[in-house]
């Protein structure tokens, strides 16, 4: 239970950076990392970037604590879980028009 409960926090902060990454070119905190994906809109990496980094210090976290064989599940379960909802509620997604 103290797992699942970890993950959802997890999935529940991964998603927040993600989303708040996305928004931060517009903001212009940060210059924007985009990719085309279309002839009308862009991919906006940024959110995508500060997320997987966050990723890598929770990992980095890990084996600093040494307990990488089961510190990198929980992270690794919510990280893929937060990219399949954030593409699916269209976060970094922008239109050119």
């Amino acid at each position: 239970m103290k797992r699942v409960l970890f993950v959802v926090l997890e999935l529940v902060a991964f998603l927040a950076i993600f989303f708040v990454g996305s928004l931060l070119p517009e903001l212009q905190v940060l210059p924007m990392w985009s990719v085309p994906v279309g002839t009308a809109k862009i991919f906006v990496l940024d959110g995508l970037v500060l997320m997987l980094a966050f990723y890598a210090l929770l990992l980095l976290i890990a084996v600093a604590r040494r307990r990488i064989a089961l510190g990198w599940q929980n992270p690794t379960v919510a990280v893929v879980l937060a990219l399949v909802l954030g593409l699916l509620a269209k976060f970094g997604f922008k239109s050119l028009s």
